[in-house]
């Protein structure tokens, strides 16, 4: 058995043996290095390192050699002490072949795999059908705000794959993109798939141009080719692979179909056994052709740039005037004549084009992509094209009936939650009843039943019973999501956002803040202006999420017996009135003026299938049971040992002697008996929660929420609910019990 933890040949000490996994970086780099002997399945030995401790001299194939530590960092390598399959440690002369291919079988057989799309291109649907996952899937930008992780074997291959952010470029304007550029850098995957919208192949191609720019390894995968079809173009996806030196793959993730045939070529193209993967210069014309060409002639005067990165993305850069590229090259020597000529080019080509450098780059690009899409792909007109979609949108988003139709909508799933999940409510509720009595009679009397009665099933028992209101509340988020009229919401919301200093993209993630509003503010970071994420972060607590509703719930059905959907509804639209007065007040005080553009895709109308729709409905109900399981319980727990701790107290009355004096009463009737034993028996069990720890920890809170008319039950539970909001409910099931 071998350590799975990867190494590099600068982490090795003096006098270490490794087998070599696997080579990494770029251009003249990986040439010199494999022309010097440093192959897979070669061993190489730390000789010493110099007085500054680099560069490093190693020996490999029977003579020595120095690398850079930076040079030798891009090296990946099994430890010889780490192979632990032998009883006695091997020596690197006695290693035979079939123990370095054994160790390299299991050790280098790991492929890191990068996926990179547009929004709504899929990327997250293909991530999640490839490995079994379930990340959150949505028809409008920013969903994936982080990167995710997950593994699949096949082939004898662990597939290590990361689910990068949805960006439409990797230049520097979004968090995203940012993101996504440095992980590509930094992390040094060996494949990676760009997930490409079939049905808008042009918008999407621009990020690829980028990709081949940076000299990596990319695969395509031509998603939702079903789409494609249904449109009647002709598409010669082959070509354009050859073209572009890059395999392409038809895919529609959301049935699975081409998932498998993508994991292969992924090993394929691993194993550098597909004739096509190449690296293309994208020719932009030679008056962009030259400066980049004069700048990657300085900048491949620095080895430990050149040897990680492409001087041709790099001069690129440069060109487009990315400030992230020039902090990048801060440290070279010659920082001062790049910078120099950088901006030297950059004032000539924007003084023969009359426009910005980016803007003459990206002109390129699109130029590129149309010649090779007019070579590859044809469209067939058809009369009524669209005119189906086209007349929902014009419904939908009208300047008149938009906003009653979201209204409605808004309207229609409170009202369902109430109506149509109190059914089920009831059920739960029934069910936890009969199983507390069940338990009841089963355990005996003493601390181990009332733990179990008072403390696990009425606090978890007392939040359970809202699980059908949660599950009704998601499936019509994770319809709006996955129809695509979400993004619909924020196009119609833009003037209205407008007027508190916000755009029409913010109302995703205050919209996301009714799910949740720990993902509703990572979803902050698809805003690109940075006053604008503060501002929406700091009113997306206003929006009630979904761990607030058991407590409406139980206060609404306490207080209001007619009109439920509508009181839930008026306690969401106060919520949502007074986030637009904070942003006003906090727009004009404490941040200036200051309007990013309104630019976002909508989507596709697309209808969701019910399979995706009820598995993310239900992906956000096992959270809850998760929480339930975990946080609620244990808030439970602690809370009913504070108030049934401790056993000896010093009542004001003795309570068992005048209840023993009701039941032995011979005149009194039966009913009062029963009523006035019922009133000593609450007034024994609130005297000892108030003489409990909890109660003894609540006259500290009380004069703080006394002029709130709570008393201090009310208080440790609002304390309790820091943890988790639905704890509020479960506290007050636990401290409560018997009222």
């Amino acid at each position: 058995m071998y350590s799975n933890t990867n190494k590099r040949l600068s982490e090795l000490d003096e006098g270490d043996s490794a087998i070599i996994a696997k080579i990494m970086g770029h251009g003249s780099f990986r040439h010199r290095i494999t022309e010097m002997g440093f192959v897979k399945g070669q061993i190489v030995k730390v000789i010493k390192r110099a007085p500054l401790q680099d560069p490093i001299e190693y020996e490999i194939m029977g003579y020595k050699v120095s690398l850079r530590k930076s040079e030798a960092s891009l090296i990946e390598v099994i430890s010889v002490n780490d192979v632990t399959n032998l009883e006695d440690p091997p020596h690197p002369d006695t290693l035979v072949e079939e123990q370095i291919n054994a160790a390299l079988q299991e050790k280098g057989n790991h492929i890191n795999v990068a996926l990179v799309g547009n929004p709504n291109s899929g990327k997250t649907t293909l991530f999640n059908y490839a490995s079994g996952s379930h990340e959150r899937v949505g028809n409008y930008s920013g969903v994936t705000v982080d990167a995710k992780e997950a593994s699949i074997v096949r082939n004898g291959y662990v597939l290590n794959i990361t689910d990068l952010p949805g960006t439409y470029s990797i230049t520097e304007y979004t968090p995203e993109e940012l993101y996504v550029r440095m992980h590509i850098i930094e992390k040094n995957p060996d494949i990676v798939i760009n997930v490409v919208d079939a049905s808008n192949i042009e918008r999407n191609l621009f990020l690829t141009t980028q990709l081949i720019d940076m000299n990596i390894r990319v695969i395509m995968a031509l998603n939702m080719y079903d789409e494609l079809k249904n449109k009647n173009i002709d598409f010669d996806y082959n070509a354009l692979g050859k073209m572009i030196g890059i395999p392409i793959i038809p895919t529609t993730a959301v049935k699975g179909e081409g998932v498998e045939e993508l994991i292969n070529k992924v090993i394929e193209v691993f194993e550098e056994k597909d004739p096509i993967v190449k690296h293309i210069h994208i020719n932009y014309g030679q008056n962009i052709e030259e400066p980049i060409t004069k700048l990657q002639a300085v900048i491949r005067k620095n080895p430990s740039i050149t040897d990680s990165f492409s001087t041709r993305f790099l001069a690129i850069k440069l060109l487009e005037g990315d400030k992230t590229t020039l902090n990048l090259l801060k440290d070279c020597p010659n920082y001062e004549e790049i910078n120099r000529i950088s901006e030297e080019e950059i004032k000539e080509l924007e003084a023969e084009y009359g426009d910005k450098s980016y803007s003459i780059i990206t002109n390129a690009k699109y130029g590129f992509i149309a010649g090779a899409l007019k070579e590859t792909c044809v469209e067939r007109e058809t009369k009524d094209e669209g005119k189906h979609k086209k007349d929902i949108d014009d419904i939908l988003t009208h300047r008149i009936w938009g906003y009653p139709i979201f209204l409605f909508f808004m309207w229609l799933m409170f009202q369902t939650t109430f109506t149509l999940g109190n059914y089920p409510m009831e059920w739960i509720d029934n069910g936890v009843s009969l199983l507390g009595d069940f338990l009841g009679k089963l355990i005996p009397e003493g601390a181990i039943h009332d733990l179990i009665i008072d403390g696990v099933i009425g606090g978890v028992g007392g939040v359970i019973v809202f699980l059908p209101n949660i599950l009704i509340l998601f499936l019509f988020i994770s319809f709006m999501e996955d129809s695509g009229y979400m993004a619909r919401v924020a196009f119609i919301m833009d003037k209205l956002m407008h007027k508190i200093g916000l755009h029409g993209k913010s109302f995703i993630p205050l919209l996301m803040g009714f799910g949740c509003n720990v993902p509703a503010i990572m979803a902050t970071r698809t805003l690109e202006n940075k006053k604008d994420r503060l501002l929406t972060m700091l009113i997306i607590p206003f929006m009630s999420c979904s761990a607030r509703l058991p407590l409406y719930v139980l206060i609404i059905s306490a207080f209001f017996h007619k009109y439920q959907g509508l009181i839930l509804f008026s306690v969401y639209i106060i919520g949502i009135i007074t986030a637009i007065l904070m942003a006003i007040l906090l727009k004009s005080t404490v941040f200036a003026k200051q309007d990013a553009p309104f630019v976002m895709e909508l989507p596709p109308y697309r209808m969701p299938t019910a399979k995706n729709t009820l598995k993310h409905m239900w992906h956000k109900g096992s959270q809850y049971l998760k929480k339930m399981g975990t946080v609620i319980l244990l808030a439970s727990i602690i809370i009913w040992v504070l108030g049934y701790f401790p056993r000896n107290v010093n009542y004001s009355s003795n309570f068992d002697e005048r209840i023993a004096t009701i039941e032995a009463s011979t005149t009194m009737p039966a009913a009062e008996k029963e009523a006035q034993i019922y009133e000593l028996e609450l007034e024994k069990i609130a005297e000892h929660q108030e003489k409990s720890y909890i109660g003894q920890i609540g006259p500290f809170i009380e004069p703080a929420i006394r002029p709130l008319g709570f008393d201090w039950k009310i208080g440790i539970s609002l304390i309790t609910g820091l943890a988790a909001k639905e704890i509020v409910v479960s506290s007050m099931g636990v401290l409560y019990t018997g009222e």
